[in-house]
């Protein structure tokens, strides 16, 4: 199944409440995402612009959508952004048919001018 990853930033309110009574998110977002037919691989935290990054597997990107709609729909998320993942197997594969491709650029731009 894809990987996804999704970064997240709670809202003020939300940190209070975590604070105020601390619980593990990994296991209610891991219920959640099997529910709709996926499946969390991890949860970690993290200081910066985003709070959090989950990674997750879903069978196609509509579940992956239904899964991250429904868990921001609560609202305690300020923001999250979610990418699929591809493994470096898919990558190299990709590269391959790429090569094969030969996709031409502009007439008048070359490497040397950018």
């Amino acid at each position: 199944m894809p990987l996804y990853a999704t970064q997240f930033a709670y809202t003020a309110e939300a940190w209070k409440a975590l604070v105020k009574e601390p619980e593990d998110r990994a296991a209610v977002f891991a219920e959640h995402a099997e529910k709709l037919g996926g499946r969390m691989h991890a949860l970690y935290y993290s200081m910066g612009e985003y709070d959090g990054l989950v990674i997750f597997e879903a069978p196609d990107e509509k579940t992956a959508a239904a899964i991250m709609f429904a868990a921001i729909s609560p609202g305690h998320l300020k923001t999250s952004k979610t990418t699929v993942l591809m493994t470096v197997e898919d990558t190299v594969e990709a590269l391959r048919r790429a090569n094969d491709a030969a996709y031409p650029g502009p007439k008048l731009w070359s490497p040397a001018r950018g």
